[in-house]
């Protein structure tokens, strides 16, 4: 009898819970230059951030982000924040290198953070293999006073207790530019585009491009996650094309110089390789200079970011394509989960955002709006 009372009673307690309202958020502009509204500083009822209440039918994500996916079992932190009501808040924003495509992102959260009320600070690696300067960074943001981190890393499990340790002492932290389902640690967010989806979506349109048949070169990144679900992506499309042949593989620093330097060795090795795809765009610009450097006019090359350059080079006919992964818009979109996980607000999860395949056809379109590029494009394009 006891066992049943109390049975009845836990099912009560749920049923109340679930009939309490959800919080909601009002929509955020994609482009914060465009955003007239004055810097507003959030605040919560309690001193301190509770664990998240809010649901993801009722929560509004950032403009042009879709609706949050759970992350997987374990991988989601429910812990206490130490942020408090009222006060502006301070990010730390921590990419594993100073390139433009991570500026991009930064320009981005940088832009929003000011309609937000927020103020950021960036501590970022001297390169993408430069993993010890990163871990040295995770130990300083610690001591700096920060209310939360937006990060990523090319080491995760070198990164995960220096992670854990920030979110012990109630720093909040979000991944930005991934879709990891599972940290070695549980964060609070993850945003950024699908990447094994991006890259197989521009494998497929590749494939239909050169009629199902090509002598393949895969540049990959440095090892880790996102080389594996790019490069991927780009397996995925091309074993369901038997005239796909992938002939060679080869890792670089997610660099131009190591692009070209595996391009070289790639093409010496293997002439026969008439088609490169990149898992970032700095690769294929490295990528590109090898090939021409070659007086190879028959190999085509296919990058995957967004990068300003890798736009100006697909319009110039040195590259063919892209994924554009808008690393501005990602940067707009990391800085409002940022703050609507302070606020108790953000259901948890992968907020994914958008991504789109760029050729010469349509590199125009994304350069003659140089307000949502980082950087500007080195001469000005008008629209058609």
């Amino acid at each position: 009898m006891q066992k049943r009372v109390v049975l009845a009673c836990v099912v009560i307690v749920f049923l109340l819970a679930a009939c309490a309202p959800a919080a909601t958020l009002a929509p955020t502009a994609a482009v914060a230059a465009t955003t007239a509204a004055a810097p507003v500083v959030a605040t919560t009822a309690a001193a301190t951030a509770a664990p998240t209440t809010a649901s993801t039918s009722s929560y509004t994500p950032p403009q042009g982000a879709l609706a949050p996916v759970p992350l997987k079992v374990g991988s989601q932190f429910t812990g206490t924040l130490a942020f408090k009501a009222g006060s502006a808040p301070k990010i730390a924003y921590m990419p594993p290198t100073t390139n433009p495509y991570y500026n991009a992102i930064g320009e981005g959260i940088v832009a929003q953070a000011k309609t937000l009320g927020a103020t950021v600070t960036t501590l970022a690696a001297v390169s993408d293999t430069d993993i010890t300067g990163q871990m040295k960074q995770f130990q300083d943001v610690a001591t700096m006073g920060v209310d939360a981190v937006i990060m990523h890393t090319h080491d995760d499990n070198a990164a995960a207790p220096l992670v854990k340790k920030l979110l012990d002492q109630g720093i909040a932290v979000i991944i930005v530019n991934s879709d990891i389902p599972s940290f070695p640690t549980p964060v609070n967010a993850v945003v950024g585009y699908g990447e094994r989806k991006t890259t197989e979506a521009l494998g497929e349109y590749i494939a239909k491009k050169v009629n199902g048949t090509a002598n393949v070169g895969i540049l990959a990144g440095a090892p880790g996650y996102d080389s594996d679900e790019r490069v991927g992506g780009f397996q995925d499309a091309f074993k369901n094309y038997p005239g796909m042949k992938i002939v060679a593989t080869l890792p670089t620093s997610w660099d131009q110089e190591s692009g070209n330097t595996a391009t070289m060795d790639m093409l010496q090795a293997h002439p026969e390789i008439n088609l490169i795809v990149a898992a970032n765009d700095f690769e294929a610009i490295g990528s590109a200079q090898a090939v021409k450097s070659l007086n190879r006019t028959d190999v085509a090359i296919y990058g995957n970011d967004g990068d300003t350059t890798a736009m100006e080079e697909i319009y110039a006919g040195q590259i063919q394509g892209t994924s554009n992964t808008t690393p501005y818009v990602m940067g707009e979109a990391a800085m409002q989960v940022t703050m609507d996980v302070l606020n108790g607000k953000y259901p948890g999860g992968w907020s994914e955002t958008p991504a789109t395949i760029v050729t010469k056809d349509s590199a125009l379109q994304v350069l003659c709006h140089p307000e949502t590029l980082f950087p500007k494009p080195a001469k000005q394009y008008t629209c058609q």
